[in-house]
């Protein structure tokens, strides 16, 4: 077991912490460069988002093989497969040439992007002691917001100095070097038990889990939320590279910042459930999100970045609390459980601009608003339910 403080310990959790930044700076690098892909290829936002969002339904559909496969295959073994992959794929997308080819490689990467968020939290559970897994976890979920905030910024600055597709020889280099200190530095698991793949049982897990009250309107309000705040920065992009503001690439990337305040709502979440409940706490993130949202009809850009900052510490808030509550509520299955939040989370961004386009397409933002709000009374509907059923 690997020990807190450990040569082994600094190495492993750095390896996948690297490969945590490139997995979801992958991920979302494309969504502040959606106008300039919506002008190049003239295409409508909804049409373009499809470059963005395909890759986040085909990682969240992939989180339901990958936790299987690599109980039978290994953790390592796959996560160097998808790794691999994701390398080659971003390498394929600096020679894209149509926006049709686009969207078939992201699909591709996405599929490879699920290795890494489906085993990591797993393998650190194995072989890590209970101090080392606590302190990795927390360095793990900040990698990941450090990725999907510094693939955006990247993104955007190299878009404003030269075509949109350099930003992926980088982040091809950066997947190769995830691939190589995963290679090196992340032990062969010691306590792992390869347990033969199951598809039945697979199976059986996802429907007993979808069938408990308690797990189902959580992974609503996870998946719903998400469909929201997500595709909220996707359309404000459009609205802040028009007249009156005509940002750039490089500004719109410097929007996602904003989702650093997301960091001081996770870190605070446990506090406050311990005073109102998790339940009360998930409401009060989307109080919060509906706060934001309405803050975001202002003219003023400091006002609208000023919203974006609370609706991203209620998100936060409410996301960190329903992963946890998942966690604690499944019967058995767990990681079937958690697997399945995930698949709901991706799901919901992915779809998300579906649900927008045709509030945008009637009021513009103002429709993306009322929109967001209808669909938070929802979930805030769902988690009061959830408190009901939990006093």
């Amino acid at each position: 077991m690997i020990q807190y403080k450990s040569a082994a310990f600094y190495q492993s959790c750095f390896a996948l912490c690297l490969a945590a930044v490139v997995v979801f700076a992958n991920l979302h690098l494309l969504q502040p460069l959606l106008p300039q892909l919506s002008r190049e290829f003239q295409l409508s936002p909804l049409q373009v988002s499809l470059s963005y969002t395909v890759a986040t339904f085909c990682l969240g559909i992939s989180l339901l093989v990958y936790a299987s496969l690599s109980d039978a295959w290994g953790r390592k073994t796959l996560l160097l497969l998808t790794l691999s992959g994701v390398t080659l794929s971003t390498l394929a997308l600096t020679q894209v040439e149509s926006f049709t080819a686009l969207v078939c490689w992201r699909a591709i990467q996405g599929i490879c992007l699920g290795g890494l968020p489906a085993i990591a939290i797993a393998w650190m559970g194995e072989e890590y002691s209970t101090p080392a897994l606590v302190t990795a976890v927390g360095y793990y979920i900040s990698a990941n917001s450090l990725g999907g905030i510094g693939g955006r910024l990247l993104a955007g600055s190299l878009a404003d100095i030269g075509h949109w597709q350099w930003v992926f020889w980088p982040m091809a280099g950066l997947s190769a070097l995830s691939c190589y200190f995963i290679w090196r530095y992340l032990p062969v698991s010691v306590r792992f038990a390869p347990q033969p793949f199951r598809l039945r049982q697979a199976l059986q897990n996802h429907a007993f889990h979808l069938c408990q009250p308690t797990l189902l309107l959580t992974y609503l309000i996870g998946g719903l939320n998400f469909l929201v705040f997500l595709n909220q920065y996707t359309f404000i992009g459009f609205v802040l590279a028009a007249p009156p503001y005509l940002l750039s690439s490089s500004l719109l990337g410097l929007l996602f910042i904003t989702y650093l305040t997301g960091t001081i709502g996770s870190a605070l979440s446990a506090k406050i459930a311990k005073r109102i409940s998790v339940p009360l706490a998930m409401a009060l993130g989307i109080v919060l999100m509906l706060l934001g949202s309405l803050l975001t009809l202002h003219g003023q850009l400091f006002v609208i970045v000023s919203g974006f900052f609370v609706s991203a510490f209620g998100f936060f808030l409410c996301h960190s609390l329903a992963s946890s509550w998942v966690n604690q509520h499944a019967t058995r299955a767990k990681a079937s459980a958690s697997a399945l939040y995930l698949v709901f989370y991706y799901v919901g961004a992915s779809i998300g601009g579906l649900y927008l386009q045709p509030f945008w397409q009637a009021l513009g933002w103002p429709g993306v608003v009322l929109a967001s709000l209808l669909m938070y009374g929802v979930t805030l509907m769902l988690a009061l339910w959830l408190w009901l059923r939990s006093r």
